[in-house]
């Protein structure tokens, strides 16, 4: 990696990924607002990390991690201990910053998208330890 072409391929790696990682959260917004869901918010960041999607159903406040591998098993696998941690300590930066929403209760959901394009939701894909 010491000359430019391997920086250029590394980049053009990197904005692939940036790219398909828009598009599949694209379609998971899409599939939530399909099913009922309400966007409050996106690719909400904070000092300790991202949360892709933060939505709202019924009485339901959701922080949704949206993961795009050509499998929806490679997906769900993709989403690592460290992740879920950064994503629950961001949720709680954003919760104390929204103290108007109205919720009975939280979700912390993955939405799997795979090589078609299909989104699936898995809710409660993980909760705090």
């Amino acid at each position: 990696m010491h000359n430019g072409l391997s920086k250029t391929r590394y980049a053009t790696r990197g904005h692939r990924a940036w790219t398909s990682g828009m598009m599949a959260e694209t379609i998971a917004e899409a599939a939530l607002s399909a099913s009922g869901a309400s966007i409050l918010l996106r690719r909400a960041r904070t000092s300790c990390g991202e949360v892709d999607l933060v939505v709202q159903q019924t009485s339901e406040l959701c922080f949704v991690e949206v993961k795009q591998r050509p499998t929806w098993a490679e997906a769900m696998e993709a989403l690592t201990h460290r992740q879920q941690h950064r994503i629950i300590k961001a949720a709680e930066i954003i919760l104390a910053n929204h103290p108007e929403w109205d919720y009975e209760s939280i979700s912390f959901d993955l939405v799997a998208v795979n090589n078609t394009g299909a989104a699936r939701r898995i809710k409660n894909a993980f909760w705090l330890d």
